[in-house]
């Protein structure tokens, strides 16, 4: 399968698009690497906090609802990550060599652009570091939503 480039799935732009690259996407979740150096976003005395993890997770979103939009030949748009429940994670940072892989699965998606996913980062042995089920909006028009349209 040939996966698409990352910056053209999520609406980030520079060092900010934290992840490398696309490992597997389908219509219901999405797999992606990043690579911890010295020089990567957040990275503080060899490693990156465990809390960038749902950051990690929240592009993975990102990454996955611009591969749905590419799909049905509408652009990549903003979403927004509304929170988590139980990110836990097993390590107080992800040290500076190690790569990682973050997992996302669509555990739920109403007409109205709420969504909610079960989201794992795991080590190159399969380890789950951190998991979260992360719940995230994407709004048919973000502009109005942004300038106080109400939704149902």
């Amino acid at each position: 399968m040939n996966t698409p480039d990352m910056r053209d799935l999520v609406p980030h732009s520079g060092t900010m698009v934290l992840l490398d690259r696309v490992l597997s996407v389908d219509g219901d979740g999405l797999c992606a690497e990043v690579a911890i150096h010295a020089g990567s976003v957040f990275c503080e005395h060899g490693e990156v906090g465990a809390w960038v993890g749902i950051e990690y997770m929240a592009q993975a979103i990102a990454a996955h609802a611009g591969y749905c939009a590419r799909l049905r030949g509408e652009p990549v748009k903003l979403g927004f990550l509304l929170g988590s429940r139980r990110y836990t994670s097993r390590v107080g940072g992800f040290r500076a060599g190690t790569v990682l892989t973050v997992c996302v699965q669509r555990v739920l998606q109403g007409e109205n652009g709420l969504g909610a996913f079960e989201c794992r980062i795991e080590d190159d042995s399969a380890t789950a570091l951190a998991t979260a089920l992360v719940t995230v909006f994407q709004p048919p028009d973000v502009d109005a939503f942004l300038h106080g349209a109400e939704y149902e």
